[in-house]
């Protein structure tokens, strides 16, 4: 009989036992709607657009980047739906890898968990390649010049001021950012809630700042054509270049999956969940729908090809004390982004080496920091290497296939487990099942779609080199698989 055992899932009710043991349902239910709404806003406005919106205006899909937004909107909300019936059954840490071990079994954990490495640890080297671009630019105002060859991933020609030309050699100051990241969380730096509220309230103003001043300044001859005549290559401008735009600026959607962990929490979650959900995307839809519009109305869309869009933008006003505060201001937001993802990343890599999937090294703690110091170290190591020498856009585009491929699978776990573990306690039920997954599989599939060959032949590379190291590691020191050997 041929070894299936690898199919095995771990069991919901013993994620649910594990849960209460460490006292996860004695959350108490304090947020409303209006407070799970501001928590989207907060885990929603990022790194995508102060980093990306430039590069896919400028490459695919010019002014009709707004309507970019709105389709990659809509393909959030019915997902988000999914990972708020999951969050509020699976009472753990709002962790894709563990709702897919207790739903579609180990393998396809493993393949989850491989796949959130794009989201997260590509995630980190996309935003350092934007801080770099912002910290350049915000010294630039105050008369220190970086060279652009030490600023640019090798090989990308850089147009300068008066020009010429230069080619990037390597990206220090992503190296620089990563690095001193990387320490703080060695030596373990937490980050409180009344610092992540300053950096909430920092990220809101700059955007609602820069919508209101530059709405003054706008140009709309830049917006002529709303929607660029495509080239004959797919993707590149006409609808089929805001498809892609939206594949690629769903990087700026990607915080919305934090949400959801506030089910546990929530007072009247079957209410407030759905309206904190799609309450926060609509507002965070609009937000970055006008920023598109204030920053395309500002710079001609094919100038806008650059790592830090926004600054472009606020130097365009040619106000300098207002260009310096936004730019301090996305540089504050984008810190504390690479900081969470390389947080996230080595906690999504602690829990695999804890079920066997990866080697004790990345389970190993520090005794006197009790922090994953070997895995911190070796993933900003990684990191700063990959966003040094990446270009923006490649990287963007990975981060974006790899969110899309797990909302996938979350979306699929909903309609298995309505199946299999269909008397389950759900405090949150999405509405309309099958047909709200389905949607959201739907969806994230002609997101990924956009997206050009290369960048899913990079994502088949991926998958088969996760798939080597199960076989040939995960597979034989599964703790579920081998209870008996740990």
């Amino acid at each position: 009989m041929a070894d299936t055992s690898y199919m095995a899932r771990k069991s919901v009710a013993d994620i649910v036992g594990s849960a209460d043991a460490h006292g996860t349902h004695s959350l108490s239910k304090t947020l409303g709607a209006t407070s799970i709404t501001a928590m989207g806003i907060g885990a929603i406005i990022g790194a995508g657009i102060f980093v990306l919106t430039g590069t896919a205006a400028a490459q695919f899909a010019g002014p009709g980047i707004m309507l970019s937004f709105v389709l990659g909107g809509i393909a959030c909300a019915f997902v988000g739906l999914c990972y708020s019936e999951l969050a509020a059954m699976l009472p753990v840490c709002g962790s894709s890898y563990t709702y897919t071990y207790a739903t579609l079994g180990e393998i396809f954990a493993w393949i989850i968990g491989w796949d959130l490495i794009l989201e997260y640890a590509m995630g980190a080297a996309t935003v350092a390649v934007g801080w770099s671009g912002y910290i350049v630019s915000l010294l630039h105002n105050v008369g220190i010049n970086i060279p652009p060859a030490l600023a640019t991933a090798p090989g990308t020609v850089i147009k300068l001021a008066d020009g010429t030309t230069a080619t990037g050699l390597v990206n220090l100051p992503a190296i620089v950012i990563v690095a001193i990241l990387t320490t703080l969380l060695v030596l373990g730096t937490k980050e409180s809630a009344r610092l992540n509220n300053v950096m909430v309230a920092v990220k809101l103003v700059v955007v609602v700042a820069f919508i209101a001043l530059g709405a003054f300044f706008i140009k709309p001859e830049n917006w002529h054509p709303f929607i660029p005549a495509n080239t004959g290559e797919f993707g590149n401008f006409g609808m089929s270049g805001i498809l892609r735009g939206s594949a690629v600026v769903f990087f700026a959607f990607i915080g919305f999956d934090a949400v959801s962990t506030a089910a546990q929490e929530a007072k009247r979650p079957q209410r407030d969940m759905p309206i904190g959900i799609l309450g926060s995307l609509v507002i965070c839809t609009v937000l970055y729908i006008l920023v598109a519009g204030v920053l395309t109305g500002l710079v001609p869309y094919a100038e806008l090809n650059v790592p830090d869009p926004i600054a472009k933008g606020v130097d365009a006003i040619g106000l300098n004390w207002f260009s310096i505060l936004i730019k301090i201001g996305a540089l504050t937001g984008l810190t504390t982004v690479i900081l969470v993802l390389l947080y996230g990343q080595s906690r999504i890599f602690f829990t695999m080496s804890q079920d066997g999937l990866l080697p004790p090294l990345f389970a190993r703690v520090h005794p006197r920091l009790q922090t994953p110091h070997l895995s911190q170290i070796l993933i900003g190591t990684i990191v700063a290497i990959v966003a040094a020498l990446t270009p923006i856009g490649v990287l963007g585009e990975m981060v974006s296939i790899g969110t899309l491929f797990a909302f996938i699978l979350v979306c699929g776990a909903v309609i298995y487990l309505r199946r299999s573990d269909s008397n389950a306690m759900r405090p949150f039920r999405v509405p309309g099942v099958p047909v709200v997954p389905v949607l959201g599989i739907l969806f994230c599939l002609l997101l990924m779609v956009g997206l050009p060959r290369v960048t899913w032949g990079r994502l088949v590379v991926w998958l088969v080199i996760g798939m080597v190291i199960y076989l040939s590691y995960g597979r034989n020191h599964s703790k579920l698989r081998f209870p008996e050997r740990h």
